[in-house]
C-alpha cells in the first residue's frame, strides 16, 4: 500500500467514525436485503412487506426484496432466518403465532423465539371474525345465538379454520369452552378454500381473518357474528365483539412483526425500527392497509420485545385449558 492509498483509507475511516451509530451501521449495509415471509405471495403479508420494501430501498440497504419461505405454519421461514448471518440483511416478517402461540402448543420447536431473534417492531395488527354463510339459518345473527343453535343441532355444529392449532382455531375452542357447546373444528389448508366452503354452505361458520371476509360481509354474502378484538373494529363497526356478547375472555388480535437474527447490531435494529415507523405513518400506506382490514401498529424495539414475551405467557393457560398439542 503506498502513501496515497493509506491516506485515502485513513480519510474514509475518519469519515465513518464521524457518523452517528445508526449511520455507521447503514454504511455497512451495502448489500441486498431480503424480507423473509412465512406465507405465500399475494397474501396479507404482501400488503405490508412490499410497500415497506419500496420505502426502505436505498435508505436501509441497497435493495430489498420479499422472499416467501412457506410451509409448516410459518416455521420454515423462522428457522431460515434463525440460521442467517446477523448482519441486518435478512429480516423475518411473521405473524405472532409462531413466536407466541407455537412455543405453547408444540412439544419441540427448532427455534427459540426469545434467544434466537431480536425483535424490531410490529407493523400491523388485525382481528378475527366469527363469520356465517348460507349453511347457518339467517335468524342466527350473533355468536351467542350461534352457541344456542349449536346446542340444539350438535351434528351440524362445525366451524372452519384456515389451519389447525392457529390462533383462529383457539378462538373457536375458547368459544366452545365458554359457551358450553360441542363445536367441531374443521381445519383447512389456508383461508381461500375455507372461504369457498363458507360461501357455498359446506361449513356453517368460520373463524377468519377480518380482512379476508370483510368484502363479503359488506356485500351481504356473509354475516359477521362477532369480532375478536377488545372493541368493535372500525372496519366492521356493526359487528359486536365477543366481549359484548358475554364472552369476556375471548379477546384475540394478532400482529405482524419484524425480527432480525440474534446478535444483530443494536444500531441496525434501531435504524430499521425508525424507518418502519416512518413508512407506516405515510397517509397513503395507512389508507391502503385499511382497505384490507389492517391497522398500523408500531413500537420501539424494547417495547415490542416485552409484547412478544407477554403474549407468549398469555397463551400458556389458554392452551393448557384446551388440552391441545400441535402435531408436525
Amino acid at each position: 500500500m503506498d502513501r496515497r492509498d493509506f491516506l485515502h483509507l485513513l480519510q474514509a475511516g475518519s469519515a465513518l467514525a464521524a457518523l452517528a451509530p445508526w449511520e455507521r451501521a447503514l454504511a455497512q449495509l451495502n448489500g441486498n436485503a431480503s424480507i423473509v415471509s412465512g406465507f405465500p405471495a399475494g397474501g396479507m403479508g404482501d400488503h405490508v412487506a412490499r410497500p415497506l420494501a419500496e420505502k426502505l430501498r436505498g435508505k436501509y440497504a441497497a435493495s430489498l426484496v420479499v422472499e416467501p419461505k412457506t410451509g409448516a405454519g410459518g416455521r420454515i421461514a423462522v428457522e431460515y432466518v434463525k440460521r442467517a448471518a446477523p448482519d441486518g440483511l435478512t429480516i423475518l416478517q411473521i405473524p405472532s403465532s409462531p413466536m407466541t402461540l407455537y412455543p405453547n402448543t408444540y412439544r419441540k420447536l427448532n427455534y427459540d423465539p426469545i434467544a434466537d431473534f431480536v425483535p424490531v417492531t410490529s407493523t400491523v395488527n388485525y382481528a378475527f371474525v366469527l363469520t356465517a354463510g348460507p349453511g347457518l339459518p339467517t335468524d342466527v345473527r350473533t355468536a351467542s345465538e350461534y352457541v344456542k343453535w349449536a346446542k340444539a343441532h350438535p351434528p351440524q355444529a362445525n366451524y372452519g379454520v384456515p389451519a389447525a392449532g392457529s390462533a383462529l382455531h383457539f378462538v373457536g375452542m375458547m368459544l366452545q369452552r365458554a359457551g358450553g357447546a360441542e363445536l367441531t373444528a374443521v381445519a383447512y389448508r389456508g383461508g381461500a378454500p375455507l372461504l369457498n366452503d363458507v360461501l357455498g354452505g359446506q361449513v356453517p361458520v368460520s373463524v377468519s381473518v377480518l380482512g379476508e371476509v370483510m368484502p363479503y360481509i359488506r356485500a351481504g354474502k356473509l354475516r359477521g357474528l362477532a369480532v375478536s378484538s377488545a372493541q368493535r373494529s372500525p372496519f366492521l363497526p356493526e359487528v359486536p365483539t365477543f366481549v359484548e356478547q358475554g364472552f369476556p375472555d375471548i379477546v384475540v388480535q394478532e400482529w405482524l412483526g419484524w425480527f432480525l437474527p440474534a446478535r444483530a447490531p443494536s444500531e441496525t435494529v434501531q435504524r430499521l425500527n425508525a424507518l418502519v415507523r416512518e413508512g407506516l405513518a405515510a397517509p397513503e400506506f395507512v389508507e391502503a392497509l385499511a382497505k384490507v382490514g389492517l391497522q398500523p401498529m408500531h413500537q420501539g424495539a424494547d417495547e415490542f420485545a416485552r409484547i412478544v414475551r407477554a403474549d407468549r405467557q398469555r397463551w400458556a393457560p389458554i392452551v393448557k385449558a384446551a388440552h391441545f398439542t400441535a402435531e408436525d
